[in-house]
Order: C-alpha cells, then sequence, then structure tokens
C-alpha cells in the first residue's frame, strides 16, 4: 500500500505543477508579447493565423532546464 501512495502523492504533486505552468502560459498568451518577438515565423492566410515563435521557445526551453536542475540538486541535498 505505500507503493500507491507514493505514486498518489506523485500524480497530486505533478497535477499541481501542471496547472501553475498551464495558468502561467494561458496568462502569457494574454499579452501577445511572442508574436513581435524576433525569430517569430508568422503565417498568415484568409483566416488562418499560425504564429511559431522559435527563439521564445528556445529560451523558455534553456530557463526552464535551468531553475529545474537548481531545483532537482536542491532536492538532492
Amino acid at each position: 500500500m505505500n507503493n500507491l501512495e507514493t505514486i498518489g502523492r506523485w500524480v497530486l504533486i505533478l497535477g499541481g505543477v501542471m496547472i501553475v505552468v498551464g495558468g502561467i502560459i494561458w496568462l502569457l498568451g494574454r499579452f501577445h508579447i511572442f508574436e513581435h518577438f524576433p525569430g517569430t515565423i508568422r503565417i498568415q492566410t484568409s483566416g488562418v493565423t499560425c504564429v511559431f515563435p522559435l527563439l521564445a521557445s528556445i529560451l523558455i526551453s534553456i530557463v526552464l532546464t535551468v531553475v529545474l536542475n537548481i531545483i532537482i540538486r536542491l532536492v538532492n541535498k
């Protein structure tokens, strides 16, 4: 039973993290700051607009990698 409790705890923690990250992404999407960011590819046709924020995605990936590595190192001590 202890194993199921541990799995349940991790599922709850990951769910909470996903809610927080989703909320941050949702709020960032309202400000449209990545549409005018350098390295953004914008394809616009009649009625359809696709925005690919390549540089912003790379920067977010690097920042999240550094933050998560710091958190993991602090937790493992």
